[in-house]
C-alpha cells in the first residue's frame, strides 16, 4: 500500500481519463492519495474530487502563484471548507521566489494568513518553498505549533534536520530518482525515516525512467523503491513507513 502524498489531479491534462485513473488507482497499490489545492477554485475542485472516493483527501489553499486573491473573503471560505471530513490540511502555500510573478511581499502576507489560519483551526500545512529559504524558515518559525510538510524539497539537507527536529515532514518526489538529484538524495539519507514521505506531484516530475512523461500517483512506488535502496530498507518496509507517516502527518485514521 502506498501514499502518494501530493497530487494534482484536477490538472487540465487529466480531463480524457481522470475517472477511469480515480477507478484503477486501489488497484495500482494506492491506498491514500491527497489531492492539493492551490487556489479557491482549484481547492473546490479537488474537494469535489475527493468526495466519491474512500481514498482520496484533499487540501484547501492558494499557491504563491494565487497569492493575489487571499483576502479575508477567501480565507473565510477555507474556514467553511476546513470543516469538511474530507478536508486535511491547508495547502499548498508558501513562497516562490523562481519566476517571482507575484512581488514577494504579497507572497509573504498570504503565507502568513494562510499559517494563521491553520494555527486558529490546528490543521497541518502543505508549504511549497522555491529560492525562498530563508524567508521561508523565518515565517514558520513564528507559527511553533503549526506543523506540516515542505512538499517536493529542494532545500539542503542542514535546514531538513532543522525542520525535521521542529516537528516538520519532508515530501520527496521522483526528483529523488534523478542522476542529478544530489541534494535530495543526501536529504533522503539523514533525516530520520519517520518524517519522510513520498509523493508523485503528478503530472508534474515523473520518476526514471518515466521522466518527461505525464506523471500520476500509480508511479509513487519508483519513490518508495528509489529510498528502500538509500535507506538499505526493503521496499515493502519503505512503503509501510511512508504510508504511516502520511496517515499521521495529514491525521488519518484506519
Amino acid at each position: 500500500m502506498l501514499f502518494d502524498t501530493h497530487v494534482h489531479l484536477n490538472d487540465p491534462c487529466f480531463d480524457e481519463d481522470r475517472t477511469q485513473l480515480l477507478q484503477e488507482l486501489p488497484k495500482q497499490g494506492i491506498g491514500l492519495a491527497m489531492n492539493a489545492g492551490c487556489s479557491l477554485e482549484s481547492s473546490k475542485d479537488a474537494l469535489k474530487m475527493a468526495e466519491p472516493y474512500d481514498y482520496l483527501y484533499c487540501s484547501v489553499g492558494s499557491h504563491p502563484d494565487s497569492a493575489n486573491e487571499v483576502c479575508d473573503e477567501v480565507l473565510e471560505e477555507y474556514r467553511k471548507l476546513c470543516k469538511l471530513k474530507k478536508v486535511k490540511a491547508i495547502g499548498e502555500i508558501g513562497l516562490d521566489y523562481y519566476y517571482e510573478d507575484i512581488p514577494r511581499d504579497i507572497q509573504k502576507k498570504a503565507f502568513i494568513a494562510q499559517m494563521e489560519l491553520a494555527r486558529e483551526l490546528d490543521m497541518p500545512v502543505i508549504v511549497h518553498e522555491r529560492d525562498a529559504h530563508e524567508d521561508g524558515m523565518n515565517i514558520i518559525r513564528q507559527f511553533p505549533t503549526v506543523k506540516g510538510v515542505f512538499h517536493c524539497y529542494s532545500g539542503s539537507a542542514e535546514m531538513a534536520r532543522q525542520l525535521t527536529n521542529m516537528g516538520w515532514y519532508i515530501g520527496f518526489t521522483g526528483v529523488l530518482t534523478f542522476k542529478n538529484a544530489r541534494k535530495a538524495v543526501e536529504t533522503a539519507q539523514r533525516i530520520p525515516l519517520d518524517k519522510i514521505v513520498i509523493e508523485t506531484d503528478c503530472p508534474f516530475m515523473a520518476p526514471e525512467p518515466f521522466r518527461g512523461k505525464r506523471n500520476n500517483p500509480a508511479l509513487v512506488y519508483r519513490v518508495a523503491e528509489k529510498l528502500a535502496e538509500l535507506r538499505n530498507l526493503s521496499v515493502e518496509e519503505a512503503q509501510r513507513i511512508t504510508f504511516e507517516n502520511g496517515k499521521r502527518l495529514y491525521r488519518i485514521d484506519d
